[in-house]
């Protein structure tokens, strides 16, 4: 197989290995505040909206070190075990106990960190100035199928059912724990790339020196060294100008994410007007909602090379597809929809409930993430190859931190508050992407910008 085909080849396995393992997570995120309202225990007291909170705040932390852990033992392990904790956590729903669900909310915030950053690294070292685009398209189009498959065996399980049984979720939780298992060893099929790279590529990260210096026949640092290194370098990342450019849209994903992956599914669920299939309705949204990923990441990641007009056309597109999102939100969901109880509530927004404008509104939330993330896979790894696993730790510390700020708020604030942040942040982040893609044209002019 030539460098190129190998390459292409990893990036295809671990758009893959992704897929099936967030089939699992994300749809586990998804149902799990609904599970848990429908869990007849007297001995578990969990919410869903603090174990995500636990999640993002361990994550975010736990960035700091990810680079570190990177270095010492390679992006295929790294994804190979935080994959492990991710499939514990889901296990846990098979029977959850109040201490092992929020024991496994911890560990797989810690995994998280550690699975983005090898992701990133791996990302970066099989692409090149000109394939980073489409690499970032290919990698987000495949993971967003996990919305498809998981959702609609959601649907089909669930359909018709008012309240979810014991036996409902132990058949749900204990196939989605295998679907995530067989991601993990998907990760072994990575092969390390060709050292050698052609005039559109850039040098190899860090992570993946070889044991010496060809140039001056030095011995390699040791890992103690590289690891302390990795945590440098991330904590510098972390205030270049370009970075903090790009905080404010990273911190907006973040907020979306939540609101797409935990609340608002949780939202229509609680529609007691959509009648008694609004539970199975979950997983018809979690379906609209991949298959707007699954158009954006293509259309925009796949199909760079016909976009010569930069990425923040992209961007644009994807906050008026959210502010319309939110706008329709606005006016077809109940405002303590995100906080009602099992028995759902009765109240009506602006104008009466509509299942279809619910589902356009998935539709259209993903959609829009889709834009944003391409463009920040494609920016950051066009911008910070060279140090790519700190840089990608960095942006998935800022994101995730957001993100347990939001399901933190999620279980206080009524839906219009939260739409109301959303809408704010996100015209926010959208003018910072603008200054820092320009930022990146001026500073790369002598690149095949154009292409990418």
């Amino acid at each position: 197989m030539s460098p190129d085909g190998k390459r292409s080849f990893n990036i295809v396995v671990l758009g893959f290995g992704f897929m099936f393992m967030f089939t699992a997570f994300q749809t586990c995120g998804n149902i799990e505040q609904t599970v848990i309202k429908s869990f007849n225990s007297t001995e578990f007291h969990g919410s869903g909206y603090s174990s995500m909170a636990i999640i993002y705040g361990v994550f975010s932390a736990s960035n700091l070190i990810a680079p570190s852990v990177v270095a010492l033992i390679g992006p295929q392990l790294s994804m190979f075990f935080s994959g492990l904790l991710y499939s514990g956590y889901i296990a846990v729903f098979i029977h959850p106990y109040t201490w092992s669900f929020y024991t496994g909310s911890v560990l797989v915030g810690i995994g998280a960190a550690v699975l983005w950053t090898a992701q990133g690294n791996v990302l970066a070292i099989n692409s090149s100035d000109v394939t980073i685009g489409r690499n970032s398209g290919i990698f987000w189009s495949l993971l967003q199928f996990s919305l498809l498959f998981g959702n609609l065996y959601i649907y089909f399980a669930w359909h018709g059912h008012v309240h979810i049984t014991d036996k409902d979720r132990r058949t749900v939780f204990i196939s989605l724990t295998v679907i995530s298992l067989v991601g993990c060893f998907l990760f072994f099929l990575i092969r390390k790339p060709h050292p050698d790279r052609d005039e559109s590529g850039g040098a190899e990260s860090q992570l993946q020196a070889e044991s010496t210096d060809s140039s001056s026949g030095a011995p390699r640092p040791s890992l103690r060294s590289q690891a302390l290194d990795a945590f440098v370098r991330a904590c510098k990342m972390f205030v270049t100008k370009e970075m903090l450019l790009l905080s404010t849209s990273i911190g907006y994903t973040g907020l979306e994410l939540t609101f797409y992956s935990g609340v608002y599914g949780t939202c229509i669920g609680a529609m007691t007007r959509f009648g008694k299939d609004a539970k199975s309705l979950i997983g018809i949204s979690g379906i609209c909602l991949g298959l707007g990923e699954i158009l954006g990441g293509g259309v925009f990641g796949m199909l760079n090379k016909c976009n010569r007009y930069g990425r923040n056309p992209v961007v644009l597109l994807g906050l008026v597809a959210h502010f319309l999102a939110f706008y329709l939100i606005l006016l077809n969901i109940a405002g303590d929809a995100p906080m009602a109880p099992e028995a759902g509530t009765d109240l009506q927004s602006y104008i009466t409930p509509s299942v279809g404008v619910a589902l356009f509104c998935s539709f259209l939330l993903g959609l829009g993430d889709s834009c944003f993330n391409t463009q920040l896979l494609s920016i950051i790894g066009f911008m910070f190859r060279d140090n790519s696993a700190p840089a990608f730790a960095v942006f998935k510390f800022i994101q995730s931190i957001m993100a347990a700020v939001a399901f933190f708020y999620s279980d206080y604030l009524l839906l219009h508050w939260q739409l109301l942040i959303l809408v704010l942040v996100g015209f926010l982040g959208s003018l910072t992407f603008f200054m820092a893609e320009s930022l990146a044209v001026s500073s790369r002019r002598d690149s095949d910008y154009d292409s990418i």
